[in-house]
C-alpha cells in the first residue's frame, strides 16, 4: 500500500479495466500450484459436502470466482461435461494447471472453455475454444433440460436459478402461467411438472432457445405452448382480449455491462415490467428478474415501484432472493451478488 506494507497479492493487467485481481491477503500464501489446488479443492467441497449438491442435481457451479478466491474464472458442471470461463488473462495462462486440478474432481469429463470476445479485447488474451461438445441431458429436481454449451447463452444453461424455479414451481398447481424470456424453458417446465399449473405459455425473440424449450418439454413429457416473439409486442397484442395469467415470470437477460448505460437498463427494465404486470390476474404471483450486475437491488426495487405505479398496480412483496448457494459471494465485493429475483402479488 502507500505505506509500504503488504496488501495482497493476485494478477495485474495494465491493459485491464481491473488492473489488479487480488487473490491472496496472506503475504506468506503464494500463488502457485499448490494454491489453485487448495482452492479448487475447497470450491468443490462447499459443493458437495456442505451443500450436498450432488443429491439433487448433477448440474451446477463449481467456481465462482471471487466468490471462490479465484477472481476471473467460472466453472460450471453440467452431468459429464465442465464448462470454463475465462474473465481475466492471468485465469487463462493458468489454464493448464487449472484443467488439471479440476480433472482429479471430476475424472472422465468433457472439458470446454471459452472467453467472450469483450473479455479477451479488454483483457489483451486470445482465448480459442474447442469444438462444442454435443448437448447432453442434466437433471435438477428430478426434471431434465437439455443442454447445449458452446451455443451463444453463456455456459449452457442458468444454475443461478435452481433454487428460485422450485419456489415458482410450489406457486402454480392449477394456474395458468406466464414465463417471458423464457430462455429454454426452465422456469416453464418446473412451472408444468412440479408446480401441476394447469396451463404454461413461453415467449422469447430468441428461435434457436425456443427449439431447446420444446426439446426440454419434450424431455419430461409434458405439454407447454412456446411462441417465439418480441415480449413488448406480444403483451401489446394480447391486452385487447383481456388475457390475464395467474402466475407470470419475467426474466430477461443482461441488460447493460457498461456503467454509462444503467439509465437506459433501467427505463428498458421499467418498460417491460410495466407492460408484464397488466397482464398479471389480480392476486396472481409476479416473479420479475435481473441479472445485471451494475443495476443495485435498491435500483431495482426502485424501478418496479414506478413500473407498478404506471401500470395502475400495487405489489405486496413476498421474497426477494438471488442465486443459489453454489454462486457465494464474499461481502467486500458485492459485485458478486448480481441476480435478483422478486416474488411479488399484484394487486
Amino acid at each position: 500500500d502507500r505505506d509500504g506494507a503488504f496488501a495482497g497479492r493476485g494478477f495485474y493487467n495494465g491493459h485491464s479495466r481491473i488492473a489488479l485481481r487480488v487473490l491472496t491477503a496472506d503475504p506468506d500464501e503464494a500463488v502457485d500450484e499448490a494454491f489453485f489446488e487448495r482452492r479448487i479443492a475447497e470450491a468443490v467441497r462447499l459443493r458437495r459436502e456442505v451443500l450436498r449438491l450432488d443429491e439433487v442435481t448433477d448440474a451446477y457451479r463449481v467456481i465462482h470466482s471471487e466468490g471462490d478466491g479465484l477472481s476471473g474464472l467460472v466453472v460450471d458442471r453440467f452431468a459429464g461435461t465442465l464448462v470454463i470461463e475465462y474473465f481475466s488473462a492471468g485465469m487463462f495462462r493458468q489454464r493448464d494447471l487449472i484443467r488439471r486440478c479440476l480433472d482429479r474432481h471430476f475424472p472422465g469429463s468433457t472439458l470446454y472453455w471459452f472467453a467472450e470476445e469483450h473479455v479477451q479485447k479488454q483483457e489483451s488474451f486470445d482465448c480459442r475454444a474447442p469444438e462444442a461438445p454435443p448437448p447432453g441431458v442434466i437433471t435438477e429436481h428430478g426434471i431434465r433440460f437439455r443442454v447445449a454449451p458452446g451455443s451463444k447463452h453463456k455456459t449452457g444453461f442458468f444454475l443461478d436459478q435452481r433454487d428460485n424455479r422450485r419456489l415458482l414451481a410450489q406457486l402454480c398447481p392449477g394456474k395458468r402461467v406466464l414465463d417471458l424470456c423464457c430462455n429454454t424453458g426452465g422456469f416453464a417446465v418446473y412451472a408444468k411438472t412440479l408446480g401441476q399449473a394447469e396451463e404454461v405459455i413461453g415467449v422469447d425473440l430468441d428461435e434457436e432457445v425456443i427449439d431447446l424449450a420444446k426439446q426440454n418439454a419434450n424431455l419430461n413429457q409434458t405439454r407447454i405452448r412456446f411462441v417465439q416473439a418480441d415480449l413488448f409486442a406480444w403483451l401489446r397484442d394480447i391486452r385487447p382480449s383481456g388475457q390475464l395469467f395467474d402466475v407470470v415470470i419475467l426474466d430477461p437477460s443482461k441488460q447493460t455491462r457498461d456503467r454509462e448505460e444503467i439509465d437506459f437498463a433501467l427505463k428498458r427494465y421499467l418498460d417491460m415490467n410495466r407492460l408484464a404486470l397488466m397482464a398479471v390476474a389480480p392476486g396472481g404471483v409476479f416473479l420479475t428478474c435481473s441479472c445485471t450486475g451494475l443495476v443495485s437491488e435498491e435500483e431495482f426495487l426502485h424501478m418496479l415501484r414506478k413500473a407498478a405505479w404506471q401500470a395502475g398496480r400495487q405489489l405486496q412483496v413476498l421474497t426477494v432472493r438471488g442465486a443459489g448457494a453454489d454462486h457465494p459471494y464474499l461481502l467486500h465485493v458485492p459485485e458478486g451478488r448480481y441476480l435478483k429475483a422478486v416474488f411479488c402479488r399484484v394487486f
